[in-house]
Formats: C-alpha cells, sequence, structure tokens
C-alpha cells in the first residue's frame, strides 16, 4: 500500500469514527464542516483527494487537530497509565486529593477519578459541556452530592449516575474520610 493510500485510508477511518463518535449523520457533518455530503462519503469510503483546505474544514468541525485526521498508525486498543502517570489535579485544605487515572480523547471523552474527602472538604464543579453524565461509586465514607440545587446523600457501597452539565459538588459533612471513584463521560 502507497504513502497516499495509507493515508486515505487513515483519514477514512478517522472520520467515520469521529462522526460516529459526535452521533452525526453525513448530513449534520456535512452542514457543520460546509464540505459536500458527496465528497463526504467518497472520503468515508477511502476515494478520492480531498485537498488542504476540506481537511481543514473537517477536523474544525470535528473538533480535533488536522494531525489526528492523517495520523495513519491506529491508536493501541489497550492504553496503560501506570501509577507514575496519575495526576493529582486537586487538593483539600485538610489533605484530601483528586486525582485523574487515566482518560480517553478525542470527545467523546472519559475519565476516570479517584477523590478522598477528609472530613469538612467539599469540591465545587462548574457545569461540564452540555450532555456530560457522571457515575460515582462510595468506597468509604458518605459523599454529600449536590446537583443543581439537590442535595443526596451518597453511602458506601452505592452508586449514582447524574448529570455533570449543571453546577455540582462533591463534600464530606461527616467525620470519616470519604474515598469515592467518579467516571466522566463528556460529550
Amino acid at each position: 500500500m502507497s504513502g497516499q493510500e495509507a493515508i486515505g485510508e487513515a483519514v477514512a477511518r478517522t472520520v467515520r469514527a469521529l462522526r460516529a463518535g459526535h452521533g452525526w449523520s453525513l448530513d449534520e457533518l456535512a452542514g457543520r464542516s460546509g464540505v459536500s455530503k458527496g465528497v463526504l462519503v467518497g472520503l468515508e469510503q477511502g476515494r478520492g483527494n480531498p485537498n488542504l483546505g476540506t481537511l481543514i474544514r473537517i477536523s474544525d468541525a470535528l473538533g480535533v487537530p488536522l494531525t489526528r485526521l492523517v495520523q495513519v498508525e491506529e491508536e493501541p486498543p489497550v492504553r496503560v497509565f501506570r501509577p507514575e502517570r496519575h495526576v493529582v489535579l486537586w487538593e483539600g485544605e485538610n489533605g484530601g486529593t483528586g486525582t485523574l487515572l487515566a482518560g480517553s480523547d478525542p470527545r467523546p471523552s472519559l475519565e476516570l477519578w479517584r477523590w478522598e474527602l477528609r472530613p469538612g472538604e467539599a469540591r465545587d464543579s462548574d457545569p461540564h459541556v452540555p450532555g456530560t453524565k457522571e457515575i460515582v461509586y462510595v468506597e468509604a465514607g458518605t459523599l454529600t452530592l449536590r446537583v443543581d440545587g439537590r442535595t443526596d446523600l451518597i453511602e458506601a457501597g452505592t452508586a449514582a449516575v447524574f448529570v455533570g452539565d449543571r453546577p455540582h459538588s462533591y463534600g464530606n459533612a461527616a467525620s470519616d474520610d470519604l474515598r469515592f471513584v467518579l467516571a466522566v463521560l463528556d460529550l
């Protein structure tokens, strides 16, 4: 397979996957990118030789860099995030932490977090992009979960699913430490 053929297949595979990930039809991508449906059909079938301007309009509409469209090598089926890659992105005033364990990209993206909140600590979160969902599982303690003005107490061994595109917060109003795992699906 020539270099051009490999790039054509990479573009076809990537555009199909990203479009499907957004839940868009060919018509919707055409409208968002300004590229005709016929050109998109050919591109997704690996036919034709789109010019740079066309590829840029498509990458902009899909919200990815141009390099992502023409990346010949596929992403590996498994990406491992060893402990040294985990990142503490929040630290509470009493020693609690919010640690990002792993994440996928591009959108839709999925993040996996481990949270530890000491008594009295809370983490307020701004609303995420529309359609975002979160799932929490409490390992120890009781989570005070506030979503859009509503408060729920989530006890150890319990899971909850909630919308992340509204103001929300995670708090520990108890006298014991709180540990929970959180997954965020950012559409």
